[in-house]
C-alpha cells in the first residue's frame, strides 16, 4: 500500500537536493533561492485541500476514490523529471518547478487519506510511520544517486550566452526519478483495493451535487469547523516548515563555507564538490530515517505521539545549531543521526496526534488542511528568508542554517501544548 510513496518521495528528495544546484548550475544568486523555490508551497497550498475535498466526494467501482488522483499525479511527475534537467535557461528550471510541485502535490495528498481510510486505529501509528520509512528510502537513494552518477559521468551543459550549465550526472538522478515516481505508484495502485463505501455512504455521495465550488466550499468550511488540536498543530507547523525550507536551500553553501572556507561565487568547481557531499549528508539523514521510522512505532506506543515529537524536534533543532560550526566533512554525519530520526517523526508522528480528531468523512480535505499548514510557512520563508538572509544574516549560509535550529527548537516547545493520548 505505502510503495508508491518510495516514488513520490524520491521527486520529493531530488527537489530538496538537486533542484537548487541545478538553479546554481543556471546561475541563479543564493538570495533568489527562496523567491525560486515558490512553486512547492504555492502549488501545496492551492492543490492538496482541492484534492482532497475532490477524492472525499468521488467513488468509482473500478478505479476507487483515491488511486485515480495520485496515478494523473505520478504520471505528470515522471514526465517533469525526465524534462528537468533539459533546462536550458533559469525561467524553464522555474517552470517546470511548478508543474512537478502540482504532479507530486495530486499524488501525496490522497495517500495521507488513503491510510486513513484502510486502517484501524490501532493499525495507524504502523501505517503512517510506514510511510516516513519510504521517505527515507525513496530521498536516500534521490540524494546518493548525485554523487554516485558524479562519480561516473562527466561533462557540462553550455548555456545560450555560452557559460557553463547543468553538469551532466544531474541527467541521470532524474531520469531514474522519473522511473521510480510512475513504477512505485503504478504497482500501489495495481496491488491495492480501496474499501468500498457503505451503503449509507454511497447514498449521501449521489445526493451530493457536486460542481466546481464544492471543493472551496468544503475547504472554508472545514477550516471554520477545525478541532482545536488542529490549531495547535498550525502553530507548530508555522516554525519546524519555516526551519526545513532555510535547511534545504542553504545546506550546500553551509557546508561549502564550514569545510572548504569559501563560496560559490569565489570556487564553483568546489560548490560542485559540496553539492555533491550534500548528496551524502542527506542521503545519510534519510537512511536513517527508513532505520528509525519502525523504531518510533514502538515508541509513541510506549510513551505518547506528543512527547517522541517534541525530543525529536528538540535533536534536530541542535543538529543544525551544531552543523555550521563543524570543519571535518566526515564529521558532518554525527549531528545528522538526530535530524534523521526527526525527519521520520515529522514524516508521520503528527498525523498521529490529529487524526482521532479528524471526521471520516473529511479525511481527505483535513489532510489537504494540514498540508497548507506545512506550506504557509513555506511560502512566507520564500516571501521573506532573502531579505532576512542579506540584511540580517549577513548573506552568511551557516547563519541561516543556525537560524533554522533555532526555529526547530521553539517548534519543540509548542509541541508541549498537543493532547498527550498516543493516538491524540
Amino acid at each position: 500500500m505505502n510503495v508508491g510513496f518510495f516514488g513520490i518521495q524520491y521527486s520529493f528528495g531530488l527537489q530538496q537536493s538537486a533542484v537548487n544546484p541545478l538553479y546554481s548550475f543556471l546561475h541563479a544568486q543564493p538570495e533568489d533561492l527562496p523567491l525560486l523555490n515558490l512553486a512547492g508551497p504555492m502549488t501545496g497550498l492551492l492543490i492538496q485541500p482541492i484534492i482532497g475535498a475532490l477524492s472525499d466526494k468521488t467513488w468509482s467501482p473500478r478505479w476507487g476514490r483515491r488511486k485515480p488522483y495520485f496515478m494523473i499525479g505520478a504520471i505528470f511527475c515522471s514526465l517533469c523529471l525526465f524534462a528537468f534537467p533539459f533546462s536550458s535557461a533559469l525561467w524553464m528550471a522555474a517552470g517546470l518547478l511548478w508543474v512537478l510541485d502540482a504532479a507530486n502535490n495530486t499524488a501525496m495528498e490522497p495517500y495521507r487519506a488513503f491510510i486513513a481510510d484502510k486502517l484501524p486505529d490501532d493499525q495507524r501509528p504502523t501505517g503512517f510511520l510506514t510511510q516516513s520509512f519510504f521517505t527515507g528510502f525513496g530521498i536516500t537513494l534521490a540524494n546518493l544517486s548525485l554523487p554516485i552518477f558524479q562519480m561516473f559521468i562527466t561533462g557540462t551543459t553550455v548555456t545560450a550566452d555560452g557559460q557553463a550549465g547543468i553538469p551532466y550526472w544531474v541527467y541521470g538522478s532524474f531520469f531514474v526519478g522519473a522511473v521510480c515516481s510512475i513504477a512505485s505508484v503504478g504497482w500501489s495502485v495495481y496491488t491495492t483495493p480501496e474499501i468500498p463505501p457503505t451503503p449509507e455512504e454511497l447514498s449521501k455521495l449521489k445526493e451530493e451535487k457536486v460542481n466546481v465550488l464544492t471543493p472551496f466550499r468544503e475547504i472554508f468550511t472545514s477550516i471554520a469547523d477545525m478541532p482545536a488540536v488542529l490549531w495547535k498543530l498550525a502553530a507548530i507547523y508555522l516554525f519546524q516548515w519555516y526551519a526545513m525550507f532555510c535547511y534545504w536551500q542553504f545546506v550546500s553553501h553551509s557546508i561549502l563555507q564550514s569545510v572548504w572556507h569559501t563560496s560559490q561565487e569565489a570556487s564553483p568547481a568546489l560548490y560542485e564538490e559540496a553539492v555533491g557531499w550534500t548528496g551524502y549528508v542527506n542521503g545519510f539523514y534519510n537512511i536513517v530515517t527508513f532505520l528509525s521510522a519502525f523504531g518510533l512505532v514502538w515508541l509513541v506506543r510506549k510513551i505518547s505521539a506528543r512527547s517522541v515529537h517534541m525530543i525529536c524536534l528538540l535533536m534536530a533543532g541542535l543538529a543544525l545549531l551544531v552543523m555550521p560550526q563543524i570543519e571535518n566533512k566526515y564529521l558532518m554525519f554525527a549531528p545528522m543521526v538526530g535530524f534523521g530520526i526527526a525527519w521520520a517523526s515529522m514524516m508521520g508522528v503528527p498525523y498521529l496526534m490529529v487524526v482521532s480528531h479528524i471526521p471520516k468523512e473529511k479525511y481527505g480535505v483535513y489532510m489537504g488542511i494540514i498540508n497548507m499548514m506545512i506550506v504557509v510557512p513555506m511560502i512566507l520563508q520564500t516571501l521573506t528568508f532573502g531579505s532576512v538572509y542579506k540584511h540580517l544574516l549577513g548573506s552568511n549560509p551557516g547563519v541561516a542554517i543556525t537560524f533554522a535550529g533555532g526555529l526547530l527548537l521553539i517548534a519543540a516547545l509548542l509541541v508541549s501544548r498537543m493532547p498527550k493520548d498516543s493516538h491524540s
